[in-house]
Formats: C-alpha cells, sequence, structure tokens
C-alpha cells in the first residue's frame, strides 16, 4: 500500500457514493445486512463506514440495534451524516486500527470493502476482537480478484494501457488484492479469532451508463491521485479510455456487471 491509498477526500466521497455506490456497493450491502440482522445484535460497530451505504441497510435490517458508524476519512462520514439521520446511529471519525472504545463493547462488529485499505490488517481484526463482547461476532467481506469482477477488471486494464511504462495500480492493489481466503483466515486467526466461516457472494451490479461507472472508478477512489501524478490531462483521458472499453465490453446502460466478494464471519 501508498501512503494516499486510504485517502478519501476532495471530491472524491461524493462521486464514490453517487456512481459506485448503486453499483458496486448497494448489492453486497443488502447482504451484509441481512447477515448482521440475523445475529440480533443491540450493538453494532461498523468500521469503514464510507458515506453510510451498509449503515442504512442496517437500520432497516437490525432494528434494535445502536450503531456506531466510523471510518478513517472524516469527508466521508460527512456524506453519510448528511443523508442519514436516525437516533440510533453516531458517526465517528475512527481509525480501525486504533479503535476508541472499550473492551467489549459491541455485540457485532461489520465491515463492508474495508479490511483491504487498512495497512496493518492483523492489527485492525485483533481491535475489532477486542471491542467484541465474548462470543460476539466480526462479520465483513472482501472482494474476490479482479478476474471475478470483470468490470474493474476492464477499466483497470484500460487506465494501465495508458501508462505501459508506469501503470496506475490501485485497483489490483488495494481494493482487489486482498483475495486470498486462507490468507484472511491467517490473519483472523492470528488476531485471536476462531470458529471462521468464508463464503464466495456473487451479485450483479446494476451499470447505469459505461461513462458513470468509469467516471466512479477513476474520479472517485484513491486511483485519481494515481492518475493525476501521470501529468495534466491523465484524469479526462484515463476516464474516456475506461468509458470505451466498458461500453465496448456491453457494460452500458441496462447493463448488469458480474460481481464477486468474500463473506467473512469469526467469533470472539
Amino acid at each position: 500500500m501508498t501512503a494516499t491509498d486510504s485517502i478519501f477526500a476532495g471530491s472524491i466521497p461524493a462521486i464514490y457514493h453517487d456512481q459506485l455506490g448503486p453499483l458496486l456497493f448497494e448489492p453486497f450491502a443488502w447482504d451484509i445486512a441481512a447477515r448482521a440482522g440475523a445475529f440480533a445484535p443491540r450493538h453494532i460497530l461498523e468500521t469503514a463506514a464510507g458515506t453510510g451505504i451498509v449503515t442504512g441497510a442496517l437500520i432497516r435490517e437490525a432494528p434494535r440495534a445502536e450503531i456506531y458508524a466510523t471510518d478513517l476519512n472524516q469527508a466521508m462520514l460527512d456524506v453519510a451524516a448528511a443523508r442519514i439521520m436516525s437516533w440510533r446511529v453516531t458517526f465517528r471519525q475512527a481509525d480501525a486500527q486504533d479503535l476508541p472504545f472499550p473492551d467489549a463493547s459491541f455485540d457485532l462488529v461489520v465491515c463492508q470493502f474495508g479490511i483491504m485499505f487498512f495497512p496493518d490488517r492483523v492489527a485492525a481484526c485483533r481491535e475489532a476482537r477486542r471491542v467484541l463482547k465474548p462470543g460476539g461476532r466480526f462479520l465483513f467481506n472482501a472482494w474476490d480478484s479482479l478476474e471475478h469482477n470483470p468490470l474493474s477488471r476492464a477499466a483497470a486494464e484500460a487506465v494501465a494501457a495508458l501508462f505501459p511504462d508506469d501503470p496506475p495500480g490501485f485497483l489490483a492493489r488495494v481494493p482487489f488484492g486482498y483475495h486470498d481466503k486462507a490468507a484472511i483466515e491467517a490473519d483472523l486467526r492470528a488476531a485471536g479469532f476462531a470458529d471462521i466461516a468464508a463464503e464466495t457472494v456473487r451479485k450483479p451490479g446494476p451499470v447505469a451508463s459505461a461513462r458513470d461507472a468509469a467516471l466512479g472508478l477513476t474520479h472517485g477512489t484513491p486511483l485519481r491521485g494515481e492518475i493525476e501524478a501521470r501529468g495534466e490531462g491523465s484524469l479526462e483521458r484515463a476516464a474516456d479510455a475506461a468509458a470505451a472499453s466498458l461500453e465496448l465490453l456491453g457494460f452500458d446502460r441496462g447493463a448488469e456487471a458480474p460481481m464477486s466478494a468474500h463473506v467473512f464471519t469469526a467469533r470472539a
């Protein structure tokens, strides 16, 4: 990881939410929230909550729970707080590797597509275990490889082709770079978890348009910084190349993009 891989600031949070939320994150948000609700938790900690896509689903699927939704980036939480107004939700800036909560505070820790961004994943898992009550659960998902997520793979390859001598590698390196289920389970065990279950879940992502998807991936993620570092005009060139590739492959208005992710549950 690089120093900027987990920074979501400026215009990135709004673009992330508007362009990528419905496409990539909402389908899995309802899946993970339904799993959370099945545990009937009363106190939930959400880490890497981002713009609150899972938070909103948890309000519905876990109707008795008090929810603390946290993220490293205050700008992401600002988008979430502007959208979600519920007495059951408290938004708080926090580093998942150093949580500001007492031991044994929560029945459930939930994290959607966030663990890949933690520089020290074992430390983050250890913190999740620390704040869980005995028998509490850590529920999270992580993207499968780019091979099994063809829309994101096509965009990544189109952008990389523009800079063959120094291709931006954020998508492969971070969001889609932590996909080995055995390695993830090993990190959970190193953090002290046992009774670990993993399941691969596949969902269709509704494509509003090739252009919207391309803008989301190039402008609404930390990939943006990598592209901009390659010179003036690079960002728009990257968006155009990604959009053209997605359109050529049929990922345009009204299409559905196959997506794959791994869902883990571990007991404290």
